[in-house]
């Protein structure tokens, strides 16, 4: 698997090889001991999967809260999306900065967002599947939400299908993290 490191530090983008013939391919896109090697070191408790009907579907952007903050494996099965992350750790020197990477069935890429960053994404294309590793269970009373478009993130459409929470998100600017930067690691 190859590990690239993005513009902020601790989101990575994961790209498993894959294996083909005239059947198909075959990838394998986690393994625990591989990436623990690595410096990977994850617990993953819960897998997630969401389908969008429409292009411009807009699900971000997204954070679950300590004592239940989750890291997320992100990768797109069917369809393409961009997906953002976004540092929200008080005191990080990244803070409020955001890197977008295209996630897509044919390129088999994957997003690591740990905890402490917001999470987005938009669908490119109609009938856009996304599944996503989380390192903690969902748990409502944690659950929260930023305004999509109050951090001059380039989502690429201007007018996008948001649920009723997202479209209600509180704006950056308002918002008070529950995150803080530890330093490096």
């Amino acid at each position: 698997m190859e590990l690239e490191q993005t513009a902020l530090p601790g989101v990575l983008i994961l790209t498993p090889r894959r294996f083909g013939d005239a059947r198909g391919w075959f990838s394998e896109t986690w393994h625990r001991d591989r990436l623990a090697a690595a410096g990977l070191a994850l617990d993953f408790v819960q897998d997630n999967h969401s389908f969008s009907a429409d292009a411009g579907t807009l699900r971000g952007l997204h954070y679950q809260a300590p004592p239940h903050a989750q890291d997320k494996l992100v990768r797109c099965t069917r369809g393409a999306i961009l997906d953002v992350a976004v540092d929200v750790r008080r005191g990080s020197p990244g803070y409020g900065r955001w890197v977008a990477v295209e996630l897509s069935a044919e390129n088999g890429r994957q997003l690591l967002v740990p905890h402490g960053f917001l999470h987005g994404f938009v669908t490119r294309v109609p009938d856009t599947e996304v599944q996503y590793k989380v390192t903690d269970v969902y748990a409502p009373d944690c659950d929260g939400a930023v305004r999509w478009d109050s951090l001059g993130i380039d989502w690429g459409c201007a007018a996008p299908v948001l649920s009723a929470k997202d479209a209600a998100a509180p704006a950056f600017a308002d918002w008070q993290s529950p995150f803080t930067w530890e330093g490096p690691a």
